[in-house]
């Protein structure tokens, strides 16, 4: 495994609940609304959409579900989402960043910054914890769709930096500006991807016990459950206590 990570890696190994199937599911619809909005409705010319029905299928979304999302684009237009980052420190000093789609800065900065003080830490300025972090983009193939010996050829041949596997899928790091060149080689080969992320990778980890690690995880999960937050970093290392 890499070892950076978006603590969802953590998540992924425990299994998606049902529960958590609908939350994942309006996460992604929003970010293929605002991706049709932003560019062409077609996937074929609008990589960051490609990337988000690629994401949405990989998360068994029907059809449907991806069809309504690309017309609430043309439907909508009276919503402005934004893209906003916010940066803290959450229990035991851990570095986090958290990316929020947004109608409504005012709530999704309140709601944040309460979730960041209940749990001991707290919201920092732009630049206060990203400096513990490296940004890289981030692809992510099922185990199931190429070997690891496959996919390492084709990371090489595509210009990635790194190419790791672990049980569950291959994961493949690239320059931040080269991950849609670096995909589109990819795709020539391989059809279905779990993610296409531009990522914040720690470049120090903060490794803590069991105890101290199950809180720290239970903050990011508050974290992630908010409506309006897409992704959230940290670099908590778990220990092995």
């Amino acid at each position: 495994m890499s070892g950076h990570s978006k603590w969802a890696s953590i998540k992924h190994k425990k299994g998606k609940a049902d529960k958590q199937r609908s939350k994942i599911f309006s996460k992604i619809s929003k970010e293929i609304t605002v991706a049709a909005k932003l560019g062409e409705k077609d996937p074929d010319m609008n990589p960051r959409l490609r990337s988000a029905i690629q994401a949405a299928r990989s998360a068994n979304m029907p059809k449907d579900n991806i069809e309504r999302a690309i017309d609430k684009s043309s439907a909508n237009t009276e919503s402005n989402f934004e893209n906003l980052r916010y940066e803290g420190f959450g229990p035991n000093k851990i570095a986090v960043i958290v990316e929020a789609l947004t109608d409504n800065k005012n709530r999704t900065a309140s709601n944040i910054r309460t979730i960041f003080q209940k749990s001991g830490g707290n919201l920092g300025t732009q630049g206060s914890a990203s400096h513990n972090f490296n940004q890289m983009g981030v692809i992510k193939i099922d185990k199931k769709e190429i070997s690891d010996e496959q996919v390492f050829e084709f990371a090489i041949e595509s210009g990635a930096k790194e190419c790791f596997s672990n049980d569950d899928y291959h994961e493949i790091q690239c320059e931040m500006n080269e991950i849609y060149n670096v995909k589109k080689k990819l795709e020539v080969t391989i059809q279905n991807f779990i993610s296409t992320e531009i990522e914040w990778m720690p470049l120090n980890s903060v490794e803590l016990d069991k105890d101290r690690a199950d809180a720290a995880t239970e903050f990011l999960a508050t974290l992630e459950d908010d409506d309006d937050v897409q992704n959230v970093y940290a670099n908590l290392k778990l220990g092995s206590n």
